[in-house]
């Protein structure tokens, strides 16, 4: 949906308190998870200025931040 917050805390608010610790302890998850909020942010200001943007382009950035969630939630369930 147009504007929907996908960032990493609002898809998984149950989990802040250790979203927080590992952001701040674990490089790797940092890393993933500042890339998906990345990326997020930028889909999100795409859609909501209606910016020119070939549809399989951001198809392509959705499918990222989605394999990127799905790496983020691996490491949260993991740690």
């Amino acid at each position: 949906m147009l504007g929907e917050m996908h960032d990493i805390l609002h898809e998984f608010p149950h989990l802040e308190g250790k979203i927080h610790t590992l952001h701040e302890t674990n490089g790797e998850f940092a890393r993933l998870m500042d890339e998906h909020d990345q990326i997020d942010t930028q889909i999100r200001d795409l859609e909501e200025r209606g910016a020119p943007i070939e549809d399989l382009d951001i198809e392509q950035m959705k499918k990222l931040r989605a394999n990127l969630k799905d790496q983020v939630y691996t490491l949260l369930r993991a740690l």
